[in-house]
């Protein structure tokens, strides 16, 4: 494969160094786009700008590019709708309810099991696990650092175990950019090597099974236990409800129904569009068909549900559905970027280049463990896992393929790098809502968590280097 030497990685160092710079990860996106069409034009930055503008628009020629993107626009409908409609307020209702929960294990056995459960997208599972736990982990004198711990720790993790979501419809996307020919496949395959989403699940799960803690958080948990105080002093607790959560339509009876029956047909119609795509082989299925059909019934389904129960107007319907999809433009955004600066560094050959740089000194043996430092590094300073997916899955795939890597380790080592970011970095959108959420001081739900994902990441280090001298 042809490259440009070592003009290849400048684009994509560029957008790392803006990134960990600025924090705004769209800018440098893009100018690590206009940085390689400058290059690829004869160093003409005027030419490179009206490339890069053009590369952004070629992401559309890609149906599936196009299908993704619809994906994730569309996934901010549905949530709105489950919100507006009061369907995620009587699940909440239900749960509480119940009166299930009456000691500190329990609770945190709630909080797990719910942020396993909601899986569509990381935000929504963050927003909906803080809101049912919150009052019981209140009553039962757990910390809202525990609470807003194991919200986040279950939220990234296993969004990006669980790919019938917006992540795994972004991450295929990434993989058949990168010329991958079954995407899917690769996905699945590479989720037994995500060690550190799998970690962080596990250890989260661990905790409130034995009620032990270390560092910090053992500290907050103590003091909850002697003084009966839910935050620490000068705490400054972020509320998520009247802010980030979309209040239940005036005079509408909260139920269940009308967020489980949408999230059911969204979770059904992901097997089944695999299937009809993949000529029975789930396997070879298009994802980013799946996804957006997957989508679309579930948005109509609900449509109709709440029309027929006298929810919403056809006018409300349709003012809601703009809602939910303006929220999720910067997500789009986000995702057009990444999408055009893969393809910018496959036209560079930055892969290629870097692998047979690393060829000459780096074993491959510790090919995961490395991409697994450096997504992780780059996602804690930034913020974001998709950002960092869109920066590392350009150059791992090719150099896994040109050092004769097996390609699974090396693509669950980018995502979990990733997740480790998203759901721990103090800039992240998620680990500010899960503050939000448990009504915690964000400072201090950084304090206390970090300690266990550094934990998490130092084992899966360990593993990957042990999976790459026996791999």
């Amino acid at each position: 494969m042809s490259h440009v030497g070592w003009l290849s990685i400048v684009p994509p160092l560029v957008a790392i160094v803006l990134a960990i710079r600025t924090r705004q990860v769209y800018i440098s996106l893009f100018v690590g786009i206009w940085f390689g069409w400058t290059i690829l034009k004869g160093f003409n930055p005027l030419t490179g700008f009206a490339e890069a503008v053009e590369a952004c628009v070629r992401v559309f020629q890609d149906p599936s590019n196009t299908k993704v993107i619809l994906f994730s626009t569309l996934m901010g409908v549905l949530i709105v709708y489950t919100q507006y409609s009061g369907g995620m307020q009587g699940f909440v209702d239900w749960v509480v309810g119940r009166g299930w929960v009456r000691t500190r294990k329990q609770a945190g056995l709630l909080a797990w099991l719910v942020g396993m459960v909601i899986f569509v997208e990381s935000s929504i599972c963050v927003l909906i696990a803080g809101a049912v736990s919150r009052p019981i982990f209140d009553k039962v004198k757990v910390s809202r650092e525990k609470l807003a711990y194991i919200c986040d720790s279950t939220s990234a993790p296993k969004c990006i175990l669980i790919p019938l979501n917006a992540w795994g419809a972004f991450v295929i996307g990434l993989l058949s950019e990168q010329g991958v020919r079954e995407p899917v496949r690769e996905l699945l395959v590479s989720m037994p090597f995500n060690f550190y989403a799998i970690l962080a699940i596990g250890m989260v799960l661990f905790f409130v099974l034995t009620e032990r803690d270390f560092g910090p958080m053992a500290a907050a948990e103590r003091r909850v236990r002697e003084t009966g105080k839910l935050l620490g002093d000068g705490a400054e607790p972020l509320i998520s409800t009247e802010v980030l959560m979309v209040s239940t339509k005036s005079g509408v009876t909260p139920k269940m129904r009308n967020m489980l029956v949408p999230i059911l047909v969204l979770v059904v119609m992901m097997p089944l569009g695999l299937a009809i795509t993949g000529g029975g082989n789930l396997m070879r299925g298009s994802g980013s068909t799946a996804v957006l059909w997957s989508v679309i019934a579930s948005i109509l389904v609900a449509a109709v549900m709440y029309r027929v129960q006298g929810i919403m107007s056809v006018r409300e319907l349709t003012d809601q559905f703009m809602k939910g999809a303006g929220g999720l433009m910067p997500l789009a955004s986000l995702m057009v970027f990444a999408f055009a600066i893969g393809a910018t560094c496959r036209e560079l050959g930055t892969g290629p280049y870097v692998a047979e740089v690393a060829r000459a000194w780096l074993s491959p043996k510790l090919v995961p463990a490395l991409v697994f430092a450096v997504s992780a590094f780059i996602a804690f300073a930034t913020g974001t896992s998709w950002g960092t997916f869109a920066i590392m899955m350009p150059i791992a795939v090719p150099m896994a393929q040109l050092m004769h890597v097996p390609l699974a380790p090396a693509v669950a080592a980018v995502l979990g790098g990733g997740v480790f970011g998203d759901h721990c970095s103090p800039i992240s959108d998620t680990t500010i809502i899960a503050s939000m959420a448990s009504a915690c001081d964000h400072i201090d739900h950084v304090r206390t968590q970090l300690p266990y994902a550094l934990t998490a990441a130092g084992v899966a280090v360990i593993l990957y280097l042990i999976v790459g001298l026996v791999g």
